[in-house]
């Protein structure tokens, strides 16, 4: 196969340069996918400066791809030449083993994320296992599709996972990147949904974006005002907050369920659980039959996440851009290579 122009850092924390290599030949149970657009999440830039301990560099990052698929190897299963197809942010796993056959095969121990060891989607062209190229329903704009792969299975697994009613009182904490886009998912699955945000400018548009009520995140008397009311408390943010306050908004039975990467351990006193029965859980992302699920359901209810594009020669301004926290509220690579 030919070489593949990519964006890649050297380092952590080093910016991305533009970066040639040889792929290899393909493996027999992949594809090769030409990359159209490719969303630029906060995991990428985790992954950059290293902050999880586990990055591999060079680095090329991107994990919310949409592209078509260009080649297959021969032992490549239901996908075809010329299909559209996303690949998020497991490039492949093992497929023998209890979790994978169980169909939980984003849990697998030897999953590949596609930007850890792997090469990522700022490229030409990305590679994945013909079981994480994930087909695109036409009725989804593939423009803004990509972070539905990664940050929007995240959001979306958690209602189906632990089979939320749709008359349930579901809180959304953090309205960003991931946040904006579980307002939608739990306003169509039917749920009374509460945003909490500190940003005071975010209220307006949290309604908008299917919230019935705004709680301030930052204020702990407003949080308590609506003690024992949820029945699902999404944690969308990757900051330290008032967990007591959180806890005591759950209804009894009710659950808090992590999404963000909180880097910093989360107290749990035991009495706020034993009392009303209560439950702290998290997940990561979602098998190829979640995401299909997920997806379907966006198109469906014409779910999408709200995006800014830069060209891809842009990326290290869109990554600034990122983490200054100005992105409304994914962005959108669109490669541009010569």
């Amino acid at each position: 196969m030919a070489k593949i122009k990519a964006w890649a850092a050297q380092g952590a924390r080093q910016p991305l340069s533009l970066y040639e290599f040889d792929p290899g030949p393909l493996g027999a149970e992949e594809v090769e996918v030409a990359v159209e657009h490719c969303g630029l999440c906060h995991s990428d830039l985790s992954c950059l400066n290293n902050d999880w301990g586990y990055s591999h560099y060079p680095f090329i990052p991107g994990h919310e791809v949409i592209g078509r698929v260009v080649a297959v190897g021969e032992h490549a299963k239901g996908v075809k030449v010329g299909e559209r197809v996303g690949v998020g942010w497991t490039a492949s796993s093992c497929m023998h083993c209890q979790l994978c056959l169980d169909g939980n095969q984003h849990l697998c121990r030897e999953g590949v994320p596609t930007i850890v060891g792997h090469a990522g989607g700022f490229a030409e062209r990305v590679r994945a296992h013909w079981a994480w190229a994930i087909p695109i329903p036409a009725a989804l704009d593939p423009v803004s599709a990509g972070p539905l792969l990664c940050g929007g299975i995240t959001v979306f697994n958690p209602l189906h996972l632990h089979n939320i009613s749709p008359t349930a009182r579901v809180g959304v904490v953090g309205i960003g990147g991931l946040g904006h886009m579980a307002l939608q998912f739990a306003n169509a699955w039917g749920c009374d949904v509460t945003a909490f945000t500190s940003s005071e400018s975010k209220h307006d548009e949290a309604k908008k974006l299917g919230a019935h009520h705004v709680v301030n995140s930052r204020d702990s008397k407003a949080i308590k005002s609506i003690a024992g009311s949820l029945d699902l408390l999404l944690v969308t943010a990757n900051v330290t907050l008032d967990w007591n306050a959180l806890l005591g908004a759950l209804a009894p039975r009710g659950r808090m369920h992590v999404v963000g990467a909180v880097l910093e351990p989360i107290p749990v006193p035991a009495f706020a659980l034993i009392g009303g029965e209560k439950e702290i859980s998290g997940s990561p992302t979602g098998s190829p039959t979640d995401i299909v699920r997920m997806l379907e359901f966006a198109a469906r209810h014409k779910i999408a996440p709200q995006i800014e594009r830069f060209p891809m020669s842009q990326v290290n301004q869109a990554l600034a851009h990122l983490e200054a926290g100005k992105a409304r509220y994914r962005i959108v690579l669109d490669p541009d290579f010569k």
